[in-house]
């Protein structure tokens, strides 16, 4: 077995309570024995999910060489931009426990929404379609079938939302996964909470059950566990522009958003066939005479769809339409996925996540008028 050793410098701002570090520990170190455990993170609104979710991701890596992660917040995603459900194979420590990084998924899905609200049963279904992925690739039931296989533990991070419907969604994710382990997270306004025990459990259960409760790691000046307020809009677009600040090379100086609105002004878009492409829209109907009118100066979602995947096509990225030339029956793109990868892309998915703000104040940032450098993606 490894040692319990704390990671080194997890965040020089962050504080994590020894309650948080046993939690952890209980679900890195009790099973000895497989297969790895699979954790699911619950709790109210910004009560401190993700932070535990990380820092478990980082207690994990002790132990193992790689960990799952099911990422089924779609409002405030850990290494994806907002509208996504993901699951990411992470082999490193996360640095700072304070700030989310951006990851390459092995698996992402577009739902295209920033809550689940608009459409519970497709939410459910991605979830679903990408934790039956992870089971088949990731999960050991026969070693001698497939001896080079290794399991991986997952930590699943859910979204606060725990009353009426979403605690309905919280309750089928339960009983759908089967976790190993479940951490609630409470603080001390009971009301917000979720019931205590093991509210999804049916009551003639009778199989194994871990489940973990700790307080939120911020108190108020009376100790008690408190939600910790966030600007929900502005994480959005910091993530949605940390995105595709990765169109460009690092080297090249962008720290503001009108430094990267004016970088993308100027960036050579993807100019992309319309014969070889299908549109979709998600979780509304546009007329036919609409549809290429709708998706200009919109984000979408740069998918791969097959026979066998219609109504649940993987996704590979984010683009911006910068502009469509319908007489040239061309779709202009800017995205940061490589161009090898966008070659794949047979479907643009367009849902509800908004370009940031800055990003449209500065003239011409989207403009139809396209670069004479324009880059064929087929």
């Amino acid at each position: 077995m490894a040692s319990r050793s704390e990671p080194e410098n997890p965040s020089p701002n962050i504080y994590i309570p020894p309650e948080w570090s046993e939690a952890a520990d209980c679900i890195a170190y009790d099973s000895v024995t497989s297969p790895p455990p699979i954790a699911i993170v619950c709790g109210a609104k910004n009560c401190g999910k993700s932070t535990f979710s990380r820092y478990l991701l980082n207690i994990l890596l002790q132990r193992y060489k790689k960990v799952g992660y099911l990422d089924t917040d779609v409002g405030q995603p850990e290494f994806s931009p907002p509208g996504f459900l993901s699951l990411t194979v992470v082999d490193e420590v996360t640095p700072d426990l304070t700030i989310p990084h951006l990851k390459t998924p092995e698996r992402c899905l577009f739902f295209g929404d920033v809550s689940s609200k608009r459409n519970p049963t497709t939410y459910l279904n991605y979830i679903f379609a990408l934790y039956d992925y992870y089971q088949k690739e990731y999960c050991l039931f026969d070693k001698s079938a497939s001896p080079s296989k290794v399991g991986l533990p997952l930590v699943v991070n859910t979204p606060g939302w725990v009353k009426g419907v979403g605690y309905d969604i919280l309750v089928d994710m339960l009983k759908y996964m089967a976790p190993t382990h479940v951490v609630k997270i409470n603080i001390s306004a009971e009301s917000k909470n979720l019931p205590c025990g093991a509210f999804w459990l049916d009551e003639d259960h009778d199989g194994m059950l871990n489940l973990i409760e700790i307080n939120s790691a911020r108190q108020d000046s009376f100790n008690r566990s408190v939600l910790v307020q966030k600007d929900a809009r502005l994480l959005r677009d910091v993530r949605i522009m940390a995105y595709f600040r990765q169109c460009f090379s690092s080297n090249l100086n962008i720290t503001t958003i009108k430094e990267l609105a004016h970088a993308l002004a100027s960036h050579p878009p993807y100019e992309v066939p319309i014969s070889s492409i299908k549109i979709r829209h998600l979780h509304c109907q546009v007329p036919g005479s609409e549809i290429f009118y709708s998706l200009n100066a919109t984000i979408v979602g740069l998918a791969v769809s097959s026979e066998g995947s219609k109504d649940l096509p993987w996704c590979v990225g984010l683009g911006i339409v910068r502009g469509i030339d319908t007489f040239k029956g061309l779709v202009y793109v800017i995205t940061p996925v490589p161009r090898g990868t966008l070659e794949k892309v047979n479907l643009l998915l367009q849902g509800f996540i908004q370009i940031p703000t800055g990003l449209l104040q500065v003239q011409g940032c989207i403009s139809p008028y396209m670069s004479a450098n324009v880059l064929s993606a087929s």
